[in-house]
């Protein structure tokens, strides 16, 4: 089924959407999950603390002696960039701050931090804050 655009009759432009910010996403500022808990170490290796609820999640930990609480370890550039995702942040600013202490390690930079910041989202480790 073909997607079809709305045409605004005065200037045959498509219509924005209705919400008024830009739809570039390194404009995207997020801000990490309240539902998580992290921590980083001394090396600033950063953990993600994801506790492990419903019926499935407790039978599995009484029968097959699953944990309560299952740890996510972030690696080097990710421990880098989760502190980072503050709320206050634009992906691109991100990215600024990551090529600033990656370099050339960091590249393709935007493809793959944009990636990177999408899996998060979609796992619900993040969000994208409301604009006001």
């Amino acid at each position: 089924m073909k997607k079809s655009k709305q045409i605004n009759k005065s200037n045959n432009m498509p219509n924005k959407s209705k919400n008024k910010g830009s739809d570039n996403y390194l404009d995207y500022v997020f801000k990490r999950s309240d539902k998580y808990r992290w921590e980083k170490d001394d090396k600033g290796a950063c953990t993600i603390f994801i506790e492990n609820r419903g019926v499935f999640n407790r039978i599995a930990q009484k029968l097959l002696k699953k944990p309560k609480v299952s740890q996510l370890h972030l690696e080097e550039m990710g421990s880098f960039i989760w502190p980072l995702i503050d709320g206050e942040k634009s992906v691109y600013d991100i990215g600024q701050l990551v090529q600033e202490a990656f370099g050339e390690k960091a590249e393709p930079l935007y493809p793959r931090l944009a990636k990177y910041i999408q899996m998060l989202d979609a796992y619900g480790f993040i969000e994208k804050k409301d604009e006001l």
